[in-house]
């Protein structure tokens, strides 16, 4: 319905028309949340799935659906505020709850589009050099396949921007690329689901939430940690904190900080109001949820059978011990460490090339084994996901490559939109024209990413996202105090039992997510610096400062105002005094 006075009125029939009748209606409607599920299945879910596979099998299969079902209530509760009020949040949180809060969630926002945007042009650029051209390689393959992807996300943006049907038809596009690989990796758990390949008896139990993970290497190390004698405090903490990491990411790729600022523009520019609410909420949890689970599993459950526990997979000729390619830098790196930790660092350093190479050679198999286990899967790696399927190991790059290729470049122009919305709102100006593409193209710095870190492609998406996941409880706490406040909802504020419940879940989700990202934030160093806990410490002090000075301009509003009226009292009896 073009209309937005006929949606509303739609709506309004479908309310006092029963429960079925209102489905039926928010099916028709539904939009905002596929868009937010276009920004949530994206390299970096794609990302944190395989390695929630590859690292610990089907037993983290739990951890992407609480991670989204906690983000789907913040969304909706921001659905709520930003549809009661008919304005942008930010300027509520800014101006009736903490200056300071508003500008962390506006800051952190804009620095986590920036971030996430460097793994994004790694991805693609792995994608196209590995999975599609293999032959494509090196520092000039890197710049003309960054190159194209930016050059095609400003184009997209620009048109977008200026109302272009072109720029919807090269979304369609990009929306069956990305979902090329998402039915893949359906196709590929329904066909070994057939051929008696999975056992469900060991996946579904993955579903119930385990945090032992945290803090303990998964089960399927344990033979293998028992051969390492001494070591094996060395192997248990390279996997705890591979593991460690890999949750982290997978955690905050659900629903990002930069989510929770875009949410509310969405809804706005679509003209949605009060009518809208329920729309919304059910929006969120079919378009959103639902997708994102189904999606988020079939790849950890293909990831997992096919990799974890597996050295072999480590190898293209396991029986001769010949590794990948691409694999042989990051194992080397680990054995290396092992090899270290038995003898000292300067003693390995003194030992000639040919001397260093014998000690790797004589490492005990179970370390070798180990190694490959965790060594950092690329994108070319990965692919053989989707071989089961398939059948060809051609097709299976090439439709895994589409698929990333799609996924790169959908998130990097939503991020780079993302960027542009948040930009002008920090400024104050109308989400359009010279701002709005000026705060885009700040987010394409992420460019950069395939020249700044050299790691494996794949992987930079964990620590982007531990960076970001650090972020998200600025949004959660806002949020939280925000639908609780009486000033900016007034008669819209949820009362009675409505209210316990919406605090009920998102205490839930705050605490959560919240004492996770402390966590996180409060043992991340710079070197020898405990520069989270400085951070923390410092963000902690500027809160109290805002709330401070926002409650002093709120009383020097009131005394500004009972002068003005003390004045006008004064004007008219002086005025009634003249007369008499």
């Amino acid at each position: 319905m073009a209309n937005i006075e006929q949606q509303k009125q739609f709506l309004q029939k479908a309310e006092a028309s029963g429960l079925l009748t209102r489905l039926g209606a928010y099916a028709r409607l539904s939009g905002p949340g596929w868009l937010q599920s276009a920004i949530t299945l994206g390299g970096g879910s794609l990302a944190s799935s395989l390695f929630l596979g590859v690292l610990a099998g089907y037993s983290l299969l739990w951890l992407q659906p609480l991670a989204i079902l906690l983000g789907v209530i913040m969304l909706c509760a921001i659905s709520h505020v930003t549809l009661s009020t008919g304005q942008s949040p930010f300027v509520s949180i800014k101006n009736e709850i903490n200056p300071v809060l508003a500008w962390g969630w506006a800051i952190a926002t804009i620095m986590a589009n920036i971030v996430w945007c460097l793994p994004q042009f790694s991805l693609g650029t792995a994608a196209v050099t590995q999975n599609l051209f293999p032959g494509f390689d090196g520092t000039l393959a890197k710049v003309g396949v960054c190159s194209v992807l930016l050059l095609l996300a400003i184009i997209v943006i620009w048109v977008s921007e200026k109302g272009s049907r072109g720029a919807k038809t090269f979304d369609l596009i990009l929306k069956v690329m990305v979902g090329l690989i998402v039915v893949s990796f359906f196709g590929v758990v329904v066909k070994m689901t057939l051929t008696g390949e999975l056992n469900w008896g060991e996946i579904l139990p993955g579903f119930a939430p385990d945090l032992s993970m945290l803090f303990q290497p998964a089960q399927v190390y344990e033979q293998f940690l028992t051969q390492t004698g001494e070591f094996s405090s060395f192997w248990e903490n390279k996997i705890v904190g591979a593991q460690r990491d890999v949750m982290i990411a997978a955690a905050a790729s659900a629903v990002g900080i930069n989510m929770t600022f875009f949410m509310p523009f969405v809804l706005l520019r679509r003209k949605w109001g009060r009518e809208h609410r329920g729309l919304a909420k059910f929006d969120l949890w079919t378009a959103l949820l639902i997708p994102y689970v189904v999606a988020t599993s079939c790849v950890v459950i293909a990831a997992g059978s096919q990799f974890n526990g597996k050295p072999e997979s480590a190898y293209s000729d396991f029986e001769n011990k010949i590794l990948h390619p691409n694999l042989e830098k990051g194992f080397h790196s680990l054995t290396t460490a092992r090899i270290i930790t038995e003898i000292g660092a300067s003693e390995y350093d003194a030992l000639a090339p040919i001397q260093q190479e014998q000690l790797l050679t004589d490492l005990p198999e179970a370390d070798k084994q180990l190694a490959a286990m965790l060594v950092k899967r690329d994108s070319f790696n990965l692919a053989a996901s989707l071989e089961g399927l398939l059948g060809s190991r051609v097709y299976s790059h090439w439709v895994f490559g589409i698929g990333v290729v799609g996924m790169a470049l959908s998130t990097i122009i939503i991020l780079m939109t993302i960027n542009g919305h948040a930009v002008c709102e920090v400024l104050g100006k109308p989400h359009q024209g010279p701002p709005f593409l000026m705060g885009a193209f700040v987010a394409g710095i992420g460019v950069l990413g395939p020249f700044v870190w050299s790691d494996a492609a794949f992987w930079l998406a964990v620590p982007t996202s531990i960076i970001g996941f650090t972020l998200i409880p600025l949004a959660y706490l806002s949020f939280f105090l925000l639908i609780n406040n009486k000033r900016v909802l007034g008669r819209e504020r949820p009362e009675g039992k409505a209210r316990w419940l919406w605090n009920a879940f998102l205490l839930l989700a705050l605490g959560i997510m919240g004492s996770a990202a402390f966590y996180v934030a409060w043992n991340k160093t710079w070197g020898d610096i405990p520069f989270g806990r400085y951070a923390l410490i410092v963000f902690g002090i500027l809160l109290v400062i805002g709330d401070y000075s926002l409650k002093n301009r709120k009383l020097s509003k009131k005394v500004e105002g009972l002068e003005m009226r003390l004045k006008r009292i004064s004007q008219q009896s002086e005025s009634a005094e003249s007369k008499t």
